[in-house]
């Protein structure tokens, strides 16, 4: 019998928090629209292209960035949001691994909870 196992216990819950955060469609739109502007966006940009208000938004920022999906940067008196690219390179290699199939990109950890620098990728 071939001796099969999971995936260790720290890349497991790394790609959970991943697919939890993207299992709702809003935030699956913001990660879609963020990606596809290839530019940071202000919060008001992203209400006006999803159809919810502006503390919802901020409230699936807060939730991606969590997991660094989105990173966060301050110019002057706005906060400005971009996708990290990668973390989104890395996350088709997370399907990959779950469902048992070789990958060559290593998975991302997920921030620790004093971690509070949004600006640069891990």
């Amino acid at each position: 019998m071939n001796d099969v196992r999971p995936l260790d216990r720290q890349t497991a819950e790394t790609y959970a928090a991943w697919f939890k955060a993207l299992a709702d469609g809003t935030r699956v739109q913001v990660v879609s629209l963020l990606a596809r502007a290839a530019r940071p966006l202000t919060v008001k940009e992203i209400v006006a292209a999803v159809p919810v208000g502006q503390s919802t938004v901020s409230e699936h920022l807060r939730q991606l960035a969590a997991v660094r999906f989105v990173l966060a940067e301050d110019r002057g008196t706005c906060r400005l949001y971009r996708i990290n690219e990668n973390c989104v390179d890395c996350f088709p290699t997370a399907a990959d691994l779950v469902m048992g199939r070789s990958s060559p990109v290593p998975p991302l950890p997920i921030p620790r909870e004093d971690d509070h620098d949004t600006t640069s990728p891990r």
